[in-house]
């Protein structure tokens, strides 16, 4: 039986999370990675961060099914700071229109993380703070850190997937991939 093959990438905004598309966009086509592999789950094209990919299928439906609880951490740039009450109403779930988000964990981070320039840049208003939030969820629907955030009245200006599991993006540039142990998950 041939070994699993499990890949992180460091997807760079403004990739799609597919190997090809019809409308000339950029893919994972452009990461030269290993034949085979399929992304587990999707990053949105103006989302950053680590995806993995993997040739095992029931890898592929454990680590997108809710049921097994894989954490995914997220760190969101907002606007404005968020409360401790709002902080609360995101951990409770959010309703959104295709219903109420599981509960998850949310906490200001005390210092802007450690990312490259992202190339556009976030968009700059001089009288709006902006700060960034970790999440930490399960469930990963279409957009949901976004709507969440959107939801409790802070638009998100920039969204990276710092970890799934105990794989993080740790010394992972963007655009570069490195191979992952199947114990690190």
């Amino acid at each position: 039986m041939a070994k699993t093959r499990i890949v992180a990438l460091n997807k760079p905004y403004g990739v799609l999370t597919q190997f090809t598309d019809k409308d000339g966009r950029p893919t994972l086509s452009k990461f030269s990675l290993p034949a085979g592999v399929y992304p587990a789950g999707r990053l949105d094209f103006d989302s950053e961060g680590l995806l993995m990919l993997t040739d095992d299928g029931g890898l592929l439906h454990r680590l997108t099914d809710p049921r097994h609880a894989h954490p995914r951490v997220y760190w969101a740039q907002v606007e404005r700071v968020p409360t401790e009450e709002t902080l609360k109403s995101l951990r409770k779930g959010v309703i959104l229109s295709d219903g109420k988000t599981l509960t998850c964990g949310a906490r200001l981070l005390p210092e802007e993380p450690e990312l490259p320039e992202r190339n556009p840049p976030i968009r700059f208003r001089l009288n709006v703070p902006t700060c960034w939030i970790e999440m930490t969820m399960i469930e990963g629907r279409n957009r949901q850190v976004r709507r969440m955030t959107a939801a409790v009245g802070h638009p998100c200006l920039r969204l990276v997937r710092a970890a799934v599991g105990k794989v993080t993006l740790a010394g992972l540039a963007p655009g570069k991939w490195r191979w992952v142990d199947k114990r690190e998950l």
